[in-house]
């Protein structure tokens, strides 16, 4: 047992640098204390929730993203946050999709959707990137809308609030509670996807 653990383990670091994550995970959000709990950086939470349940140690630095790397489900994954604002989260994509010689397809962005209401999802394998400034950035930056993207909705700001001040407020105690519920799903979202494919994830949570 014991030689064979010590096989699986070196087996599995081999791969580990050989072969490219089945799934890049990038989660936007803008980087410093003053915006830890604002809207605009549920990509951000997400993140920190998947690295918390799965034991991945996000401190990896690059100059545009901080970066991990470990398995989900047996599914290695690399997970990663910008260190740039929101508005040039395509900086970061643009570094580990080079680095891991992968494609769009592989890339998974999380963030924050004002037209969805806090505690709701939606996954979606391409298409725009609506009004979100920084899917729009990886949208450019990448010359394309071939990657997945999975969205946290923080609901619309009031009659009286604008969208940008919205996005860089923080939500209220009960909108908190709905956005971390829809973090849990998001995880679980995840994990259908990795398991059985996109479409079958987004079946079951959209």
């Amino acid at each position: 047992m014991g030689k064979r653990s010590l096989f699986d383990t070196l087996l599995g670091s081999l791969r580990a640098r050989t072969e490219p994550p089945a799934l890049i995970i990038v989660g936007l959000g803008n980087p410093g204390p003053d915006y830890v709990s604002t809207r605009h950086n549920v990509g951000f939470w997400f993140v920190d929730r998947l690295a918390s349940e799965y034991g991945i140690d996000i401190q990896r630095k690059h100059r545009s993203v901080l970066l991990g790397e470990g398995e989900v489900d047996g599914h290695r994954v690399a997970l990663a946050k910008p260190r740039t604002f929101v508005n040039n989260s395509g900086e970061a994509a643009r570094y580990l999709l080079a680095r891991f010689k992968s494609s769009p397809e592989k890339l998974l962005v999380v963030y924050d959707d004002i037209d969805l209401p806090p505690g709701k999802i939606r996954l979606r394998p391409r298409g725009s990137p609506g009004s979100h400034n920084g899917a729009r950035s990886v949208a450019d930056v990448l010359g394309s809308r071939e990657f997945l993207r999975l969205r946290i909705g923080v609901g619309r700001p009031d009659e009286e609030g604008g969208q940008i001040g919205h996005v860089l407020g923080k939500p209220n105690e009960a909108d908190k509670h709905e956005i971390e519920a829809a973090l849990g799903l998001a995880v679980e979202a995840l994990r259908v996807m990795l398991a059985e494919g996109v479409t079958p994830a987004m079946n079951q949570f959209n």
